[in-house]
């Protein structure tokens, strides 16, 4: 595995891949992941990364182009891809969510695979509202959530 820290205007991330892809994107705040021992510091991969995710919030990017190889059950994986399907600028609801994936009853289980997102902003969890238009749950905390909805233009707009 290797990995980098890359500075942003929500804090310093840690992006963590290997030739499969990128598997993880955490923000500083989320202080359940570090390097581990064998870990290995940077790779061409995590250069591309860096630079999309410095394109996007500058405003010149909307859509990332990365290989993600984010593990994860297959419903959680299944979520993940809908998260995917979200368009920048945009909102949506966990009951909508759970919706698109055919599971309409499973709305909790769609927020807990939401939370376990190991690839934020780029596998967008933070479009995802509450019922009532709320900023519900965000691991990067909820200021973060909203520092990047106003970025994409998207607070308000379920």
């Amino acid at each position: 595995m290797h990995y980098r820290y890359h500075d942003s205007p929500t804090g310093r991330l840690l992006l963590a891949g290997d030739e499969s892809g990128l598997r993880m994107l955490y923000m500083d705040l989320e202080q359940r992941h570090y390097p581990e021992p064998d870990w290995h510091r940077d790779h061409p991969l995590l250069d591309d990364v860096a630079r999309q995710l410095d394109q996007y919030f500058a405003g010149q990017r909307k859509r990332f182009e990365v290989r993600l190889n984010t593990g994860g059950t297959e419903f959680q994986r299944q979520v993940w891809q809908a998260l995917l399907e979200i368009p920048y600028g945009r909102t949506t609801y966990y009951a909508e969510l759970a919706q698109r994936i055919g599971r309409p009853k499973a709305i909790r289980a769609v927020g807990a695979a939401n939370g376990a997102n190991p690839i934020s902003i780029i596998v967008p969890c933070h479009r995802v509202l509450g019922r009532d238009g709320s900023l519900t749950g965000y691991a990067g905390g909820l200021p973060r959530k909203e520092q990047l909805l106003r970025l994409e233009g998207a607070l308000g707009l379920a």
